[in-house]
């Protein structure tokens, strides 16, 4: 008798850090085949491969934060550390620091944005203010 292997239909039954790793990845967090941007940080409105409609998620405000304490965290240290044990000139630090936290900040900034919108899919958020409001009024 062949088995079969169950795909997971939706992305509510995947675990946190699967779908977290593959907007990572910047995947479609359901399936992980399809990318998740069509452009830089403009998404996809359904995944081509699942169809899961990616393009109804509005991570908002969550990835500039995540990407401004990850690479505050990596960028204020380093600074700190060139400071105190090889004391460079002021024009030093600004053609080092400015681009680099530039470009980490650009780097990171999919990558985080991609892992929102994995949390969001698994937990059924949309990110819009609508969200619950059809629910309570056929409660009511």
């Amino acid at each position: 008798m062949p088995q079969t292997v169950s795909v997971p239909e939706t992305s509510a039954e995947l675990s946190a850090l699967t779908v977290i790793w593959r907007g990572w990845r910047k995947t479609c967090p359901n399936c992980g085949q399809a990318p998740l941007y069509r452009k830089y940080l403009k998404q996809v409105d359904a995944c081509a491969s699942c169809a899961v409609p990616l393009g109804q998620i509005r991570a908002d405000d969550l990835p500039p934060y995540l990407t401004i304490l990850v690479v505050g965290h990596i960028i204020v240290p380093s600074i700190v550390m060139a400071e105190k044990y090889l004391a460079p000139p002021t024009w030093a630090h600004t053609i080092t620091w400015l681009p680099l936290t530039l470009g980490l900040m650009l780097w990171f900034l999919p990558r985080l944005k991609g892992c929102a919108i994995g949390v969001m899919c698994k937990l059924g958020l949309k990110g819009d203010e609508q969200q619950g409001v059809e629910e309570k009024q056929t409660r009511d």
